[in-house]
């Protein structure tokens, strides 16, 4: 077997853009034949993942599982919104989601949990898609929610597929009332968190950070109308319950009726079906949140690429 040295992991890595440690890995497996380590990081996905890592994967798609007391939610990009509809992709997304939901939402466990069927992980499994797919790909995030009693219902919007969409909801309701009244209730609550972006259940559970920095902004906003301090105080006191009321869950208008705040929604659901009905999380996943992106100019690449 041959020395495994630093030159020939180099020479590896920029045979196949592949990383550091999967290079060394593929030469430890084929014993230090440079080009069988090619082959072998080909067959795994690799070499062709490597190169396709610094693409932007800001679509693909967000997946649910949900019903009784758990749920789970995936996000999962791609390049482009095609692979969306690639029965490979939504399968691959549908099999991350349950396991999601088997490790509690942990996303480190999840990439290192086995992959059914082929003795791969979930991580190896990834890198397969991008080769044989074709565009770059990523788990991006996964959370999970629990009751003891009552249930987490879920929404799809946009969906490509049963439970696979650009926005996934779920809504953990914890009570002793009849379950199917239960899913039906969290269903119209988690297409209220898709439609109206909930930063927290109660202001309490708001980010400090965040809540500070909206006051620290409105108050700069009030001290440029010149009035006197205490005024500037009711007026930041006032502009910040609008911003409770937009930011947190129960203080917002209930999107199907929008007389009623979430917390009178619930309130009414508890004496209507004869038991306390209480909120107790949710998560909300909207595809490709947060990722910049970029718009593509084919006529300019052209230009470029031709040296105009």
């Amino acid at each position: 077997m041959a020395e495994i040295t630093a030159s020939l992991v180099k020479d590896l890595r920029g045979k196949t853009s592949a990383g550091m440690m999967d290079c060394k890995k593929a030469l430890t497996e084929t014993g230090g034949d440079l080009e069988a380590a090619v082959d072998w990081l080909r067959k795994n996905g690799l070499s062709v993942a490597a190169k396709k890592a610094g693409r932007i994967a800001a679509e693909g798609l967000v997946a649910i599982t949900a019903g009784g007391t758990a749920g789970a939610v995936a996000e999962i990009n791609a390049e482009t919104d095609f692979v969306a509809r690639n029965e490979q992709f939504q399968k691959f997304c549908k099999t991350v989601v349950e396991l999601a939901l088997a490790n509690d939402g942990q996303l480190e466990d999840v990439l290192s949990s086995g992959y059914p069927g082929n003795g791969r992980t979930v991580a190896e499994e990834l890198n397969h898609n991008i080769a044989t797919i074709g565009e770059n790909m990523s788990l991006r995030r996964t959370a999970a929610l629990t009751v003891k009693e009552g249930v987490v219902a879920g929404y799809v919007h946009n969906a490509a597929a049963p439970d696979l969409g650009r926005i996934g909801v779920l809504v953990a309701l914890s009570s002793s009332a009849d379950v199917e009244a239960l899913l039906a209730l969290g269903k119209n609550l988690a297409m209220h968190v898709a439609a109206s972006n909930p930063q927290a259940i109660d202001e309490e559970s708001l980010d400090p950070a965040l809540v500070a920095r909206e006051r620290q902004i409105l108050v700069d906003q009030a001290k440029e109308s010149g009035k006197p301090e205490d005024i500037i105080e009711k007026m930041v006191d006032g502009r910040m319950r609008k911003f409770f009321q937009e930011a947190v869950l129960l203080h917002q208008a209930f999107v199907m009726d929008t007389d009623k705040t979430i917390k009178k929604v619930l309130a009414e659901a508890s004496e209507a079906m004869g038991a306390p009905v209480r909120l107790t999380g949710f998560e909300c996943f909207h595809l490709g949140e947060g990722i910049e992106k970029t718009t593509a100019d084919f006529a300019s690449e052209v230009k470029e690429a031709a040296g105009l």
